[in-house]
């Protein structure tokens, strides 16, 4: 099942307190960037986050859940409505994340 553009419309609507979010489709999923690193993204309309040190502090009894076959699994975010929470929890992953490779 592929993710619905109103969900990702709604998740972005959520981190618009973020400066420089982007996203990319990847074969009907979104992939999430923040400051141009990878954080997590939107897959079969749930909202995964990479389990990063800072991910999984703010969220130690989260579901880790697969985003597509044959992935690394990741934290399910459910607090989905909390845009403060959602906001606090980008910027704490942010120096957790690696750096984009060069192309």
């Amino acid at each position: 099942m592929a993710s619905s553009k109103e969900y990702l419309n709604f998740i972005l609507e959520q981190l618009s307190g973020l400066e420089d979010i982007t996203h990319r489709a990847m074969m009907g999923e979104y992939v999430l960037y923040y400051r141009g690193k990878v954080f997590g993204g939107i897959y079969d309309d749930r909202f995964l986050v990479k389990p990063t040190k800072s991910a999984i502090a703010m969220m130690p009894d989260a579901e880790m859940e697969l985003p597509y076959e044959g992935a690394k699994e990741m934290i399910l975010v459910d607090d989905v409505d909390n845009r403060e929470f959602l906001r606090e929890l980008v910027e704490a992953m942010y120096d957790d994340l690696p750096t984009q490779k060069k192309k």
